[in-house]
Order: structure tokens, then C-alpha cells, then sequence
């Protein structure tokens, strides 16, 4: 292996080819109106590898509005370190002008007002082009999906995942590996599978039965690109039955199993392998801690959180990229790779913006052809948003987005309290705009939709507060197994995020009577996603819908209800 020292001057000197950040001239183009399709692929090509990666799509085929986060906090050795910054503090780190289309595209300010400049981002079939053109300038790219794909949209749902197949079928990946795939059913993942035309990566895929690697899916693939001997391992989210209902795929255990991930590089290494990349749905903390503990790594790519950084990590001699989601960019990795050792890298990742990029015709016309029999469906309005109204979800906390599926939980199920995944899927809705059927579904989309009403005590409501926080905010990132804090409505509360578990959450209040929550009193409390087989109730999109009819125009008001420090 490289050296560190010669590792980290070699990439210094790559990454000073592109500019610190790779957004500079197409941010100021931007600004400027003059931004092109030439100006976003623009790329020295360098080395002799090419990777591309996409991550977390969500079954978003067409272009959307999508607002990075506004609170993603770090914790333990991750506190203020990327991705845990946003905003101005995001745009100071990496050279970003303010107004300039990287602002808009990497940060939550002024989304509104700059989404009128530089308009919707993403679209599989923009997504394409930019694939092609890469293809163009380097035949033998490896294309690599992180997961997260086939899920979240009324037709992905409506049609078991094989609308996203067939579209991402067209791109030619190389490879995948899954998350909430599986929440598909597992009869279903594996028909899909066994008719793909790449491979399906999981080395921490098992066979929950025997303990042993699972059938279905191959821990690595090898791949000849540039003249190198490439091996690309996958590693699937390591938490699905804790995360996502396990009787959905009592057949397959996860987990992390680093050990076992060290010993398939090793594998891979020992026949020769020159490049070993690991396709990752880890999250990026787990993949930075992973880089730690396995050697012989040079490249993760990182899926799962969602973010999007313009430039690698590098940890050790690993580089850890993050390429977004929801078809938001596009993430070229370039790579000298000489006598089995990786010499340096270039990077840029690539805006989506679907505005400027022209689409691809051939995908364009695939994917109007599988919405065609959903199309009235899709584009029915149900409502509408107020002028001051953005609604988004992302974010460790509040959400407007779920700050409506909470209200609707509440007033259609007559509750006290409700409670809605913190799931960061999802695209926004700008103010002003219509709120279609589609809409509603891209952030309620999943197979266990149903909309519960239970009554709970406030001591249990305390101690899923507690472990949902622990899952978020443990300090060992092995340990963070979710996805943001679960939100709740009609009721607020103060979390120290520096406290350890049964000691976070405190102050909780019931909002419509501003009386503390009694731990021996019960609370009639509404939610959806239960991870529970048989949960009853109406599905959620259902709910929402009512609701949003109900109100006509939605007006949701700035969550002021949960307190955080410790931060």
C-alpha cells in the first residue's frame, strides 16, 4: 500500500487540480445565468480508473426540489466534523459563495428564493446523460449503486419496484447493494435479483438460519478497468431488523461484521486484486469507523445519510466519498492505480441540475412510459401550500413535512400525541405549489404504511424517546442504528445530546395543555411504520390526504416545541 504521507500529498495535489471544492466556477457561472451542461461535466481527466456512484435515488425518476438539512449534529469523535456542518458553516468550510448555485445545491438557506434561480435538481434521465458522458470520455467507468432505490414513490410502490428496475436497468450499473430494498418482501428482492444484469453485493448478507453468507448475493465481483484488477465489495445497512421490520426478511441477518470484511479484502487482495473499493450502505460515521478498523480499502463509497460532500474523507489511506441522494448528483472518482497501489485521485461531484442538463431520450421516454398507467393518480392535487410554507424533511429534528404527518395523525385519529418516523427520504414542496398525490406518497411511501392509534403511558413515551435518541446520538458510531430522531406532534421536549442514554430527553410537555407529561398517566398516541407484523389502521398516505383536503391550503407554523443542546 501506498504510503500515508506520500497517500495524503498525492491527493492533495489531485484535489488542487480541481479547486478545493469542485463547485467554484459553475457556482459563479450560476449566479451569473450562464451556466451550461458543459460547464457541470467538465473534467480533467485523470489516471487511470474511473468510478462513478450513485446512492440513495428513492425511486425518484423525474426532478424534484430537495433541501439539505438544516441540524445534523455529530457526537463524540464526529462532533463538528463533516458531514456534521450546514449552512454557512458548510459554505465557509468549502469555499461556497453565498447565492451561488452550490449554496443552493448543498445547503438548507434561502432554498426557496434560490430554487427560483437555479430550479428543480435530479431526473434519471439527466442523471444518464451525465453517465454517458463520462462513459464518453472513459469507456470502461465502473457504475456503482449504493441502495436505497427501489423505494419510496407511488409507482415504485404500486408496481413492487420494477418501474426503478427497469429505468436503472438502462443506466448499466456494474453493481448494487440494498437497504430498503428488503422492506420489498424477501421473495420479492430475490425475484428481482436473480433477474439483474450486474451484480448484487452484500458480503454482510447472511443466512439467518446457518449463519453463513446468503445465496443470493455475492460478498465481491472483480471487475477489469484501465488495466487495473478492481474488486468491488459490497455492504448492505447492517441494521435492517432493528431499523425495518424483520418478519419482511426472516431469511437474511446483517450486521456490520468488519472481521469479516477485513477477511474479504484480504481475499480479494490475495488474488491480485490492485483496487479494492467497498460499495457501502453503512451511513458515513459507520464507513469512517469501518476505514479505521479494516485496512486495505482505498476507496468507500458512501451511502445511507444522505450526504453530499464536495470533497472526499480521508481516513488513513481510505478515501470515503459521499454523493447525496435522490438523484440530486452524480459522483465521478478518478484514480492512478500503478503496480497495485492507489498514487492519487480526482474528484468532482457532479450538480444535477435538471434545468441544464439535457435528458437522455431513451431513459426520458422510459420513464414517462411507467408512469403512463398512474398518471391521473399521480397528478391529482389535493391542496395546496401557503405563500410562507416550505415543506421538507431532513433534519436530526423537525421537519415541516412531518410536522403535517404528525397533525394529520393527530386530527384524523383523534390523539393526543403522535409520533412519525424520522425516515430522510422525501422530496420538499416549495410555497405556492400544488400538492399532488404523488407528492404525499414520495414521503409516506413504504410497505408497512398502516397509521396506528395505541394509548401509551408517558413512561413508555419517554423510553422510546430514549432509544430512538441512543440510535441517533450514541457516541460509538457501530452503535447509531436508525435514521433521524422521530418526530413528534402535540407534544415538546428537551434533549442533551451529550448526555448518555435514559438521560436525554427531559421536560416533556403536552402541548395542548402545557402539563408535563405524567409518567404513570396514558396518553392516547397515533403513529405509522411500526416495525410490529399486524399493526392496524389505515395507511398513511390515506391520512394525509384527508387532511390536507380538509385544510385546502397547508400553513405550517416554525417548530419552537423541541429544545436541543448539548450540540
Amino acid at each position: 500500500m501506498i504510503s500515508r504521507r506520500d497517500f495524503l500529498q498525492a491527493s492533495m495535489a489531485a484535489s488542487a487540480i480541481v479547486g478545493a471544492s469542485g463547485f467554484g466556477n459553475w457556482g459563479k457561472l450560476a449566479a451569473q445565468q450562464a451556466l451550461s451542461q458543459s460547464d457541470l461535466l467538465q473534467f480533467d481527466t485523470f489516471g487511470n480508473v474511473s468510478l462513478i456512484h450513485i446512492t440513495d435515488i428513492h425511486a425518484q425518476l423525474k426532478p424534484i426540489w430537495f433541501r439539505e438539512p438544516e441540524i445534523n449534529l455529530g457526537v463524540g469523535p464526529n462532533k463538528g466534523m463533516v458531514p456534521h456542518i450546514t449552512g454557512a458553516d458548510f459554505r465557509k468550510l468549502y469555499g461556497i459563495e453565498d447565492g451561488s448555485a452550490s449554496h443552493y445545491a448543498l445547503t438548507y438557506d434561502d432554498f426557496a428564493a434560490l430554487g427560483q434561480t437555479y430550479g428543480k435538481m435530479g431526473g434519471m434521465d439527466r442523471v444518464a446523460t451525465v453517465i454517458n458522458s463520462i462513459r464518453a470520455d472513459r469507456p470502461d467507468a465502473l457504475l456503482l449503486d449504493g441502495g436505497d432505490t427501489w423505494h419510496g414513490s407511488y409507482t415504485c410502490y404500486q408496481t413492487e419496484g420494477q418501474d426503478v428496475v427497469n429505468v436503472m436497468n438502462l443506466l448499466k450499473p456494474d453493481a448494487m447493494t440494498f437497504h430498503w430494498e428488503f422492506t420489498l418482501g424477501s421473495d420479492r428482492v430475490r425475484d428481482i435479483v436473480s433477474d439483474l444484469p450486474f451484480a448484487a453485493l452484500g458480503q454482510n448478507i447472511f443466512d439467518a438460519e446457518w449463519d453463513e453468507p446468503a445465496e443470493d448475493f455475492a460478498p465481491y465481483k472483480f471487475y477489469e478497468s484501465g488495466g487495473v484488477k478492481i474488486a468491488v465489495i459490497g455492504q448492505a445497512f447492517p441494521y435492517m431488523p432493528i431499523a425495518n421490520p424483520g418478519w419482511m426478511f426472516p431469511e437474511y441477518s446483517f450486521g456490520i461484521r468488519d472481521q469479516r470484511m477485513q477477511e474479504m479484502v484480504d481475499e480479494v487482495r490475495g488474488q491480485g486484486a490492485e483496487l479494492v473499493v467497498c460499495l457501502s450502505h453503512n451511513g458515513f460515521d459507520v464507513d469512517k469507523k469501518m476505514a479505521e478498523r479494516v485496512t486495505g480499502i482505498d476507496v468507500i463509497l458512501a451511502g445511507h445519510t444522505h450526504d453530499a460532500l464536495p470533497e472526499p474523507v480521508l481516513v488513513g489511506e481510505t478515501i470515503v466519498v459521499a454523493s447525496g441522494s435522490n438523484g440530486k448528483f452524480v459522483s465521478r472518482v478518478d484514480l492512478d492505480v500503478r503496480d497495485g497501489r492507489m498514487m492519487g485521485f480526482r474528484h468532482k461531484l457532479i450538480p444535477i441540475f435538471s434545468d441544464v442538463i439535457e435528458p437522455d431520450a431513451e431513459v426520458a421516454a422510459a420513464i414517462d412510459a411507467e408512469r403512463a398507467p398512474f398518471l391521473d393518480e399521480l397528478t391529482e392535487v389535493i391542496g395546496k401550500t401557503a405563500d410562507d410554507t416550505l415543506l421538507f424533511r431532513r433534519g436530526n429534528f423537525n421537519g415541516s413535512w412531518d410536522d403535517l404527518i404528525c397533525d394529520a395523525l393527530i386530527q384524523e385519529r383523534d390523539a393526543d400525541i403522535s409520533m412519525s418516523p424520522g425516515v430522510r427520504w422525501g422530496p420538499s414542496i416549495m410555497p405556492g405549489q400544488d400538492i399532488t398525490r404523488e407528492d404525499i406518497w414520495n414521503v409516506t411511501s413504504m410497505t408497512y404504511p398502516n397509521a396506528y392509534r395505541t394509548e401509551m403511558t408517558g413512561e413508555f413515551i419517554h423510553t422510546i424517546m430514549e432509544d430512538v435518541a441512543d440510535n441517533l446520538f450514541n457516541t460509538d458510531p457501530y452503535y447509531q442504528q436508525g435514521g433521524d430522531m422521530v418526530r413528534v406532534g402535540g407534544m415538546g421536549y428537551s434533549i442533551d445530546v451529550s448526555k448518555p442514554i435514559g438521560q436525554r430527553v427531559t421536560d416533556m410537555t403536552l402541548l395542548k395543555t402545557g402539563e408535563a407529561i405524567d409518567p404513570a398517566k396514558t396518553y392516547v398516541v397515533a403513529g405509522w411504520a411500526s416495525v410490529n407484523e399486524g399493526t392496524e389502521g389505515p395507511p398513511i398516505w390515506d391520512v394525509v390526504e384527508n387532511h390536507i383536503r380538509n385544510l385546502g391550503t397547508v400553513q405550517v407554523t416554525p417548530n419552537t416545541s423541541v429544545k436541543v443542546t448539548g450540540a
